[in-house]
């Protein structure tokens, strides 16, 4: 009888965890001027903690279409550390060049800074209409199309946590490369295809590969075999057109 009585604690314990909702932080982007809104719910994993996060899409043929949405941060090219000279970093917000933050995105969308870096700058930043705050937790995303791609569709999202080592992506690995270190494990990559003509009412991120460790190019790298960490900074994320 003790052991039913156990079993019976931990089984309604389990139960209860999978019925609690999910609590969102709501980010609704100001000034977006979309008449095709879309909703992207992103529930974290295990190893969350602040970091850079974009969604964009492609045709099929991988060509860069628009940015939906990316982490002020990134999208301004101003950090909560600015950069006082290469390596040093001081303890106030400013103006700092992390290529290895969201380079395949940053590639992909093809905007050249005066510097020769593609992530953006204070001189080539994202609009303001597209990025917000870097969120804390969970979060629900209130965003939209310009327009609406024609047939199927990617939707892709980079995500990318500071100064994220483990054994194989440690210190030790580049050690000459300062880009690299701001980053260690490289930004990770989602994919989802969608057809709008026939379209599901939830579609799944799933992960595609990894960006270059130091941003240097937009090449995509498919073994997700050295990940750790960086694997589990989301646990889910659902895309819902409206």
């Amino acid at each position: 009888m003790k052991y039913f009585s156990l079993f019976l604690v931990i089984l309604i314990a389990c139960t209860s965890d999978r019925n609690i909702p999910v609590q969102y932080e709501n980010i609704e982007l100001k000034g977006l001027d979309s008449d095709h809104p879309l909703e992207i719910d992103f529930q974290k994993g295990k190893y969350f903690n602040h970091p850079c996060i974009v969604f964009w899409t492609e045709d099929l043929e991988g060509n860069y279409l628009e940015t939906l949405y990316v982490t002020r941060f990134v999208g301004t090219g101003k950090f909560g550390h600015g950069e006082l000279s290469p390596g040093k970093w001081d303890n106030k917000p400013g103006e700092a060049r992390r290529p290895a933050t969201l380079p395949y995105w940053a590639h992909k969308r093809g905007i050249k800074a005066p510097d020769g870096l593609y992530i953006p700058s204070h001189e080539t930043p994202v609009p303001d209409a597209l990025t917000s705050a870097t969120p804390l937790g969970n979060f629900r995303l209130e965003t939209g199309f310009k327009n609406q791609p024609e047939g199927k569709f990617r939707l892709l999202m980079e995500i990318n946590q500071p100064w994220d080592s483990n054994q194989f992506w440690s210190n030790s690995k580049f050690p000459d490369n300062k880009d690299y270190f701001t980053s260690l494990q490289p930004a990770l990559v989602y994919s989802v295809t969608i057809d709008p003509d026939n379209p599901e009412e939830e579609y799944f991120l799933n992960p595609i590969g990894h960006s270059h460790p130091s941003g240097e190019n937009g090449k995509l790298f498919t073994d997700l075999t050295t990940l750790t960490t960086a694997k589990e900074i989301a646990e889910k994320i659902i895309i819902r057109l409206k």
